[in-house]
């Protein structure tokens, strides 16, 4: 089956996922993380893209991102993903490719996933047993919203505004939201739209924005399509 062309519409949050080959390992030094979060900055403002929140982990990173252009998602991910592999390339002397193929990613509702996504990117290092708490991990955008530090990448959505009316209260109600985490339904809704590139709402939403693309945006239920099913006889 030929694989779908990726989900980009511009306005919207995109969950992005992107992987080393084979879970290769995609950073080696001190200076590489920096790097990426420099690359991603630059590209970001140069395409028109906001970044709401990141996580680098060893061998992939998560993004969530809202493109104010059709083309700015896919642009800004191709110039990282070159840039990035030919100086990690120079300084491992290494060649060959560092990415497992496409990045992944989902277009989500705001309202109902936007703030779930972020805590999910959070808490991806205590999924993965490398910190006790998302504070403990210095790679994610968490220290910007709890008021640890100031991150130049992030772009906080006016949802988060809305989570309380002075910084104090955004950040100690983001830091409790982050604790909370998420139930087991969104953990896995998330994922898997990601990965197999569905469109994440509710049937209105995703409804209403099926009339906005002619990409099939939810997964065609089993059995042969109506169009060619042949009627049988009275």
């Amino acid at each position: 089956m030929a694989r779908l062309p990726r989900l980009t519409l511009p306005g919207y949050p995109h969950h992005i996922i992107q992987r080393g080959n084979n879970r290769q390992p995609i950073f080696a030094t001190a200076a590489d993380q920096p790097t990426l979060l420099d690359l991603l900055e630059e590209n970001a403002r140069k395409f028109d893209v906001a970044v709401h929140a990141y996580v680098l982990m060893s061998n992939h990173f998560h993004l969530l991102a809202t493109p104010h252009t059709a083309d700015g998602l896919p642009q800004m991910m191709q110039a990282v993903g070159r840039r990035y592999v030919r100086y990690f390339n120079d300084s491992q002397h290494r060649s060959g490719t560092l990415w497992e193929g496409r990045y992944k990613s989902t277009l989500i509702q705001t309202e109902r996933y936007l703030l779930a996504c972020m805590v999910y990117i959070d808490l991806n290092p205590v999924r993965a047993g490398l910190v006790a708490q998302p504070q403990d991990y210095p790679w994610s955008s968490h220290g910007h919203y709890t008021g640890r530090r100031t991150d130049k990448l992030i772009t906080p959505h006016a949802l988060v505004w809305e989570l309380g009316n002075t910084p104090f209260a955004r950040e100690a109600a983001y830091a409790e939201l982050v604790q909370s985490g998420l139930t087991p339904v969104q953990q896995a809704a998330l994922t898997d739209a990601t990965l197999r590139g569905w469109a994440l709402g509710e049937p209105d939403f995703v409804a209403d924005l099926q009339k906005r693309t002619q990409r099939r945006l939810t997964k065609i239920s089993a059995g042969r399509p109506v169009s060619v099913q042949k009627k049988m006889p009275v």
